[in-house]
């Protein structure tokens, strides 16, 4: 029998920036889910201050639309290789996904990963190509280019007999065919309904529901988030949890949600097909599966993916400790840890061996971790962290391996020698290349280790024109040492407030970090060498004052503004001695050990240079 209220699940996926909140944004402007006087922002399912910032989509969230009394609900997914598993667990509750591809870009290294996983899974995508209004478009050559990679990942026949749209998802407009006349996403709301179909009413067998992903609710704790596969799920059920490490649980549900338009609603019952939200199992985990008592049959374990990269985060210890932020102790950030936790399941935390005031947190890759650490500041958290580290593995013959990244380089000709250059000396594999236009189009395999603090140097070499987009690939035996920083910093070996004077003469010894009247601390870092050795300076020294006065001699000094980093480029600047300082107000630079003394006799002694 079929569904009496059909409900079709539906993913979008892409690369980075191929318009997916964009596209979603439509859906429901298109399905009346504002009111008409109600003011909407851009992208309005990036609802998290740092997605605005960034203009990327970092958590995937749902909401659903109603057209035609059919409910479809829609999950944004994001982009980023670094939240690729989150993307892998979503796959797992969706009939369809539609894959964006940007009509002048074509098929990007995130595009095939997301497809490679949506096929893995069994789905049959539906195709829609976007951005079909700019001048640079080639949405044919798009379309063969995105078949040729079904074809490599070994699309069945099914799968390769997708539905192609074209379209505008700025202007909610979506085409057959190039030159149709279509004003809005009617299209592409039919094929949707057309290409996945109503589903069979499987309400009424015994219940089976996959936790896919997690939330978290300051009263109601932490929620699970997946599919009822079959069955009919009621608030105050008594059920039973099939866990992860095998075992079951009994359980009784609290809360049942389901989206409505960009809200969560609480309803009495979710039936087969529906994405419900249900609260009152307190350690509900991934891939868990919620049945009947003594009636549970667990579906396939979803695999969380390990984490490629690991930093340690410290109590701050700085003289300023405590000036700017709230929460400043130990308790503080391990509770927070804790509370991550909950919903971040690419995350694990340790406690550091050698002392009890720090933590090793592992993650997917440096913007997973860095989102975390910015989440934190702003939330006026301190911290001290260290330079990110690979988590190395060891394979089944003993050896050790390391993460290899796919990375493409998209360069204006002149500067393709440079890039080549620079990425050979970090062990990459060139497996790619094409000229065209004068751009060069690069793929290299090169280790994760490599990678770290050469965006900045990639920006500097290609003079802001070049592109490089990089996704996490496999595994491979450890490439051998790989050449650090070649410049050393410049550390302030006093307290105080720094003088004009001093910075200007400070200039010519290398690229400042600080301006004048900034409050500094011995073994803070104020600037970044010339040479390859670090000098511990004076930078509050100022000019001695006399009666006597000669012409041209007291002129004002003229500063070079001083480089300012992002967070992400503090981490990947910093080496094995140093620690970026995290306020809600600042990032500073500084040496682990922060008296130039300690650190002669930490030399002496063999321990941190």
């Amino acid at each position: 029998m079929k569904q009496e209220n059909p409900i079709i699940n539906i993913a979008v996926i892409a690369h980075v920036d191929a318009g997916k909140s964009t596209l979603v944004d439509a859906f429901l402007n298109q399905s009346h889910v504002f009111r008409d006087n109600q003011k909407v922002v851009d992208c309005v399912m990036d609802s998290n201050d740092l997605e605005r910032e960034r203009g990327i989509t970092i958590y995937s969230k749902n909401c659903s639309v109603m057209h035609d009394g059919i409910k479809i609900n829609i999950v944004d997914t994001p982009g980023h290789a670094d939240f690729s598993s989150e993307v892998e667990r979503i796959l797992k509750t969706v009939d369809t996904v539609i894959l964006l591809v940007d009509a002048s870009e074509g098929p990007m290294p995130q595009t095939r990963f997301v497809l490679n996983k949506s096929l893995e899974q069994g789905l049959r995508p539906i195709l829609f190509i976007n951005k079909i209004d700019k001048k640079d478009q080639r949405a044919e050559e798009v379309v063969d280019e995105v078949f040729d990679l079904f074809v490599e990942l070994h699309a069945n026949d099914e799968q390769l007999d997708f539905p192609i749209l074209y379209g505008i998802a700025k202007e909610g407009i979506a085409k057959y065919e190039m030159d149709d006349d279509s004003t809005d996403l009617t299209p592409l709301f039919d094929t949707i309904i057309k290409h996945v179909g109503i589903q069979e009413d499987l309400s009424l067998e015994p219940l089976q529901m996959q936790i896919s992903s997690l939330a978290y609710d300051d009263y109601i704790g932490r929620l699970g988030i997946g599919r009822v596969s079959t069955g009919t799920i009621h608030e105050g059920d008594q059920l039973e949890v099939a866990k992860r490490d095998g075992s079951f649980e009994k359980v009784k549900v609290n809360q049942v949600f389901v989206y409505k338009g960009l809200s969560r609603v609480p309803v009495k019952s979710a039936p087969a097909g529906d994405i419900a939200v249900v609260s009152g199992i307190p350690d509900i985990s991934i891939g868990e599966t919620i049945g009947e008592v003594d009636q549970v049959q667990p579906m396939e374990m979803i695999e969380i993916e390990k984490p490629t990269l690991s930093m340690n985060f410290f109590v701050n210890t700085s003289p300023f400790a405590g000036q700017e932020g709230e929460f400043i102790t130990t308790r503080h950030l391990k509770a927070r840890l804790e509370k991550e936790l909950e919903v971040n399941v690419g995350l694990e935390v340790e406690p550091l061996p050698d002392t009890t005031e720090g933590f090793k947190v592992s993650g997917r890759g440096e913007l997973h971790l860095s989102i975390l650490i910015e989440n934190m500041r702003r939330e006026g958290y301190e911290l001290a962290v260290s330079k990110p580290e690979v988590i190395f593995r060891t394979d089944e013959s003993g050896h050790r391996t390391e993460p290899i990244e796919e990375v493409v380089a998209n360069v204006p000709d002149e500067y393709s020698g440079t890039v080549i250059a620079k990425l050979n000396q970090r062990k990459g594999m060139m497996t790619e290349m094409s000229s065209e236009e004068g751009w060069t189009d690069m793929t290299f395999e090169v280790p994760t280790r490599g990678l770290l603090g050469y965006q900045s140097e990639f920006i500097n070499d290609t003079h802001g024109e070049g592109t490089l987009v990089r996704r996490f690939d496999h595994f491979e035996r450890y490439k051998g040492d790989i050449p650090g920083r070649q410049n050393g910093v410049l550390v302030s070996g006093v307290n105080g407030e720094t003088m004009a004077y001093s910075l200007f003469n400070l200039s010519d010894r290398g690229t400042l970090l600080v301006d004048p009247g900034t409050k500094v601390y011995e073994g803070m870092i104020i600037g970044i060498n010339n040479r390859s050795d670090d000098m511990v300076v004076n930078p509050i020294k100022n000019k001695k004052l006399t009666n006597t006065r000669a012409s041209g001699s007291d002129e004002a000094l003229k500063l070079i503004d001083p480089k300012v980093f992002s967070l992400e480029e503090a981490l990947e600047f910093i080496e094995d001695d140093e620690l970026v300082e995290v306020t809600p107000q600042s990032i500073r630079l500084r040496k682990k050990i922060l008296s130039e003394l300690d650190r002669r006799r930490a030399r002496r002694g063999g321990g941190n240079k």
